[in-house]
């Protein structure tokens, strides 16, 4: 991932460690394991969590008895990472992954496609991706869709602030950059990846939408503080996942291809 020092510096202030796990972040946390679950192989597994970040879902994975290796571009995330129990993390880059061929059964890329924006760079990471993981393994990557800057804006008000030009910009060129808080990330449109896991030598075999319009929802808070409304949202995303009329209302996809 295309790191720079204020992207660096919006990563070391540590607010990845509790993103996903507070607020309606963890609609995007609770969905992405509920994918992943099905998905994956039958634990133990080995799994690499390529820009896995503080560890949020290493740390799950590892308990439910994989194998995971976690490796990240930022310092702090792999120091946090590194202290969770049956995690193994490292510093590297998505793009020159430093494991043998066929090395895992599955690879999941949750975070670095946002931060590629050159197409080639993305293209180059899924290529390492489907090089570590052993034939008939997984490979996985999250993308932010092309649309969710403009929904979260209007979403928490901002929409007659800069943060809506900011958001414009990710429609109509893909790439957008806070000046507030020194994000950039480039913006999929929903069949973008299938040509980028192609040009790697990966035939997409579904895709998820990981959160649906839920996480639009006004009370989608309230809703997630109480198990039963949660267990009956959880249930209806589950159930529109892969439609592709409902594809770019999400904030999020993952990809899947077998190699």
């Amino acid at each position: 991932m295309t790191v720079t020092p204020e992207l660096m510096a919006y990563y070391e202030r540590g607010g990845e460690a509790t993103r996903l796990k507070e607020g309606r972040g963890r609609l995007e946390f609770w969905r992405t394991q509920d994918i992943l679950r099905r998905i994956l192989p039958p634990a133990p597994a080995r799994v690499l969590d390529a820009g896995g970040g503080a560890g949020v879902h290493a740390e799950w994975l590892a308990a439910d008895g994989h194998d995971v290796e976690l490796l990240d571009p930022v310092p702090r995330h792999v120091t946090e990472a590194a202290r969770l129990d049956g995690v193994t993390a490292r510093v590297g880059d998505a793009r020159a992954l430093p494991y043998r061929d066929g090395t895992f059964d599955a690879v999941l890329m949750l975070g670095p496609l946002y931060h590629l924006e050159s197409r080639d760079d993305r293209v180059r990471a899924l290529t390492e991706a489907r090089r570590v993981a052993r034939p008939g393994g997984l490979v996985a990557a999250a993308v932010i869709t092309r649309y969710s800057a403009v929904h979260d804006v209007v979403y928490q008000g901002l929409d007659g602030s800069e943060a809506m030009e900011a958001a414009r910009a990710a429609v109509e060129t893909g790439s957008m950059t806070s000046t507030r808080s020194g994000f950039t990330a480039h913006f999929h449109e929903p069949d973008e990846i299938l040509g980028e896991f192609a040009d790697a030598g990966l035939a997409v075999r579904r895709r998820y939408g990981i959160e649906g319009a839920f996480w639009l929802y006004g009370d989608v808070n309230e809703r997630l503080d109480d198990p039963e409304r949660r267990a009956r949202l959880l249930d209806a995303a589950r159930r529109l996942e892969s439609e592709p009329s409902l594809l770019g209302v999400s904030g999020h996809l993952l990809a899947v291809a077998a190699v």
